[in-house]
């Protein structure tokens, strides 16, 4: 038994802990929990905890459905809004199949495959987030939506539900190891921004599940509702997650060089390129959903155009302003991701993207100086600007021909999530809207 096991299991006992949650998510990015009594960890640890595979979205036919949950101690922590006595903890799992072999379906091995093949190039991955959601004061089915305030950008508003909102949302993702870099209410009414300090992507992924579910169990406790919906009003800001990442060398960041343009190595100029390139074919997994390309055509600080740009908010990739004392926060800024994505996918797709660049030497193109949304159609195709997918089912046909996402993901996922896009475009296609019946009803 390895020393982090050991740990676990004394600390369960120490601490009175009679539950623990196994969490895992499905192909979509959905959370999944199984809780178990400490008795059976023990045996988890080393074999795995059974379950019926084909109930769980994306993972296995019925005739394929036994699977096992094998609970990661490295990702062991209690639950703080479950402080009172007995206690929960929860630990994340890796899916394997009854061999014991990794699962195809599980998205977190989706990313640890991409991962491996940076550490095979001599890399490691960090990601930093800054994850945009909103407060509404009832729930979804009780009225139209309506956010908790009227405030604006980093405005420092007096007894505010906001404020108390994110000081104990951040308070209880620090008492489970994740460190938080800042917080302020964003541009939308209602609109909550909580920024991730950077780890590695699989740690990062991890966290986002867990910020996701701590940000809806403090709502719940103070009588709101948080949503992670790209775009839940069509006058006010969606909800981005703008993505900060980088590649290391052992201690050296491989995206720093000093005296280059902008600080940025070859080797950053070639990722950038390659996740530029590599972009319409891996949006249908960074924005997944029907109402992520609401948010992609909303103008403001959400990219449509597949441009870079130094200290450029309207571009897909933004490079930030460097610190030359510091070349290790030397990084760049992808733009196009949703709070509601699947992490493990969209943090392999993204590294795949920017691997394949320097693996194949890309070139960068000259960058985007310009407000993007303030220029006419001409000016931006003259500038060899290209759209991003304008809705799902053109992300879909993308990502369809793409060797690059198919590799990335894996034939079971790919298939999947293919299949299950085509299944929302469909029923959302057949919808008749509100907008539409305003605009036709009186006059057709």
């Amino acid at each position: 038994m390895d020393k982090q096991t050991e740990f676990v299991l004394r600390t369960i006992e120490e601490r009175d802990i009679r539950f623990v949650r196994l969490w895992f998510t499905d192909v979509l990015g959905t959370l999944k929990s199984v809780a178990v009594a400490p008795a059976e960890l023990e045996g988890a640890f080393a074999e795995g905890l059974g379950f019926d595979g084909s109930a769980i979205e994306g993972f296995a036919r019925v005739y394929e459905s036994d699977m096992l949950a094998k609970p990661d101690p490295s990702t062991f922590a209690i639950l703080p809004w479950r402080a009172e006595s007995p206690g929960v903890a929860r630990m994340f799992c890796d899916i394997l199949m009854p061999d014991g072999s990794p699962s195809y379906a599980d998205p977190r091995y989706v990313l640890k495959r991409a991962l491996s093949r940076a550490a095979e190039m001599g890399f490691t991955f960090y990601t930093h987030p800054e994850v945009e959601f909103y407060l509404l004061k009832e729930p979804p089915g009780q009225g139209p939506p309506e956010p908790i305030d009227h405030y604006g950008y980093f405005d420092n508003s007096p007894q505010s539900v906001g404020y108390d909102f994110r000081r104990q949302a951040i308070t209880m993702l620090e008492a489970m190891g994740i460190s938080v870099e800042f917080s302020h209410h964003e541009g939308g009414p209602g609109q909550q921004e909580i920024d991730l300090r950077y780890a590695d992507a699989l740690t990062t992924a991890d966290n986002l599940m867990t910020f996701r579910t701590v940000i809806k169990e403090v709502a719940i406790e103070q009588g709101v509702y948080a949503t992670f919906m790209p775009k839940p009003f069509r006058d006010s800001p969606g909800s981005g997650m703008h993505t900060h990442v980088s590649l290391f060398e052992g201690d050296r960041n491989a995206f720093y060089e000093p005296g280059a343009p902008f600080q940025l190595s070859r080797i950053a100029g070639s990722f950038i390129a390659g996740v530029l390139r590599h972009a319409p074919e891996m949006t249908a997994v960074t924005n997944q959903w029907v109402n992520s390309y609401k948010r992609l055509a909303g103008g403001a600080e959400a990219p449509a155009m597949i441009c870079w740009g130094h200290n450029n908010r309207s571009a897909l990739v933004r490079v930030p302003m460097y610190k030359p004392a510091k070349g290790n926060s030397t990084r760049v800024e992808f733009r196009s991701l949703d709070s509601a994505c699947n992490p493990y996918l969209a943090f392999a797709v993204i590294l795949s993207a920017g691997l394949k660049g320097i693996e194949e030497g890309y070139e960068l193109p000259p960058g985007a100086e310009d407000d993007v949304w303030s220029l006419t159609p001409a000016e931006r195709r003259a500038l060899g600007m290209h759209p991003l997918p304008g809705s799902l089912n053109q992300a879909i046909q993308a990502m369809e021909g793409s060797e690059l996402v198919a590799e990335t993901l894996g034939e079971h996922v790919f298939d999947f999530f293919l299949r299950n896009k085509q299944a929302e475009w469909e029923e959302y296609r057949r919808q008749v809207n509100a907008w539409e019946l305003e605009r036709y009803l009186p006059t057709l």
